[in-house]
């Protein structure tokens, strides 16, 4: 119970921050996801370097930081296109400075680097299209209602886990997770959708109860994917920067998944 409380609280206050960044302007909105992905990759490298792999842990963050910037600019307009061609010399020297390194594990080096951007900064760049495109259908509030439907499933679900959880849904990599919590949290998703179809009336209720279906299988895979991860590192939490939840990573670990796919969402249904 009191891990429990601990969660609720860290989440709220971080839900907070993210939403009073998001909803004062352009500059703490682009701060705040810049060091979330600074913190997010240094977690996923660091878990690398315990298996005794030695991704590019600097560089690695700075072509993250990059690519979001890059997004960032590119979605406000200001910046054309080209802006992305910078990604081909950043990502071919990534193998070349590999190979002055003399390491034992030269392309498991190369893959995790690269890696890491694909897994954090790639998928969190989509938050710049959701916020700052032209089209109506798009807006701040959005994004805002998507991450609340994320980690209102991620905190019921663990609870009804708790409470009720007897048949486990994915054992081998997440002993704890149970089908009773993935039904529990999924049917309380339906009901946070219709109140998020009252108070963000972009969406249509049943346009937000379908993005918390997928919300809820598709961010279920991405934890349980962070938490293979984990287990293969023999690691419990990616860090310890948030009480009761671990690192950024296991904040983030189904939004990883499910952003993209909410942006592809948008468009279907637009």
């Amino acid at each position: 119970m009191n891990n429990l409380i601990q969660r609720t609280i860290t989440g709220v206050i971080f839900l907070i921050i993210v939403v009073g960044a998001i909803a004062i302007g352009k500059l703490s909105f682009f701060l705040l996801f810049e060091l979330i992905i600074i913190g997010a990759m240094y977690e996923f490298y660091t878990l690398a370097e315990k298996k005794k792999f030695n991704p590019l842990k600097i560089y690695g963050i700075v072509i993250g930081t990059f690519v979001f910037a890059a997004n960032y600019f590119f979605a406000n307009k200001l910046i054309g296109s080209e802006i992305f061609l910078g990604l081909i010399p950043i990502i071919i020297s990534v193998f070349i400075i590999e190979l002055y390194r003399k390491s034992e594990h030269v392309f498991v080096n190369i893959a995790f680097t690269l890696l890491g951007v694909l897994y954090v900064a790639v998928p969190l760049s989509f938050t710049n299209y959701v916020v700052f495109s032209d089209d109506s259908n798009y807006s701040s509030y959005l994004l805002l209602g998507f991450f609340f439907l994320t980690w209102s499933f991620d905190t019921l679900a663990y609870v009804f886990g708790v409470s009720f959880g007897k048949h486990r849904l994915f054992e081998r990599v997440s002993p704890k997770k149970s089908w009773e919590g993935f039904i529990g949290g999924t049917i309380s998703c339906l009901g946070i959708a219709y109140v998020l179809s009252i108070f963000i009336p972009e969406l249509s209720f049943l346009q937000w109860a379908g993005l918390s279906v997928i919300i809820s299988i598709f961010g279920t895979y991405g934890d349980l994917l962070e938490s293979s991860f984990k287990r293969n590192i023999d690691e419990k939490d990616s860090g310890s920067i948030l009480p009761g939840h671990g690192g950024i990573l296991d904040r983030f670990d189904a939004v990883f998944f499910t952003l993209p796919l909410f942006y592809l969402y948008l468009h279907f249904i637009q």
